[in-house]
């Protein structure tokens, strides 16, 4: 049965992620992909002009997708803080269950002079503008400080998030990912919650959570 013009589209961009991410987008060939997506090497340049190219479509593709996943459930938390924790989860959640786009959205991308210097990246916009909802609804809620920049958290939280998966790409994939969510979480609220929330937080000592995320970072966490 022949594929549909949408279905061969999406079988190269699979067939891509997993070529990239084994051969590395330098040393990748187009015919590889072709052969990986079970197409002719010729319909490949039906869709995308360039191994650039279609690296950039997977960021949108796949960037796109996952926004609009983790908007619709962070916004459906109701307070600033469990919308931020959910974020986070489905932020870890979605590289640990596919190594393949992890290892080209953290490092095969990234050599990329085209996506680095000349692409938008409007999709990583939006993004960082749903971090930004969260920390105004946090700020509005009060339980975030109001004196810090929305655009600074934002980038803090992103990039910091960003550099863990980073680090456990290129660290061999071994850590569970979602064993860090909490701390995360905690690192953040501490750093960006307001004083009396931090100090009601801590009731004069550390809470039992913190007390076992500690523990577990400094008995095997490498991230």
């Amino acid at each position: 049965m022949r594929l549909k013009a949408p279905d061969k589209h999406q079988r190269i961009l699979d067939a891509a992620v997993k070529v990239f991410a084994s051969k590395g987008f330098f040393q990748a060939k187009v015919s590889e992909i072709a052969r990986e997506a079970k197409v002719a090497d010729g319909t490949v340049y039906l869709y995308f002009k360039s191994k650039d190219d279609i690296l950039i479509s997977i960021f949108e593709v796949k960037m796109r997708e996952a926004v609009a996943r983790f908007r619709e459930a962070a916004l459906m938390e109701g307070d600033a803080r469990s919308s931020l924790l959910c974020l986070i989860r489905m932020h870890l959640a979605e590289f640990q269950s596919n190594p393949h786009m992890a290892a080209v959205f953290q490092v095969e991308l990234r050599q990329s002079q085209r996506f680095m210097r000349e692409y938008a990246k409007s999709e990583l916009k939006e993004y960082l503008d749903l971090i930004g909802e969260i920390v105004r609804q946090g700020q509005n809620e009060g339980v975030f400080r109001p004196d810090i920049p929305v655009g600074l958290v934002k980038r803090l939280v992103f990039g910091t998030i960003d550099e863990v998966v980073s680090t456990w790409v290129m660290s061999g994939m071994k850590q569970n990912l979602g064993d860090l969510v909490l701390p995360l979480v905690d690192l953040f609220m501490r750093g960006i919650g307001r004083d009396e929330v931090n100090a009601g937080d801590q009731g004069g000592s550390e809470s039992a959570e913190s007390r076992h995320d500690s523990k577990h970072i400094e008995g095997g966490t490498k991230l």
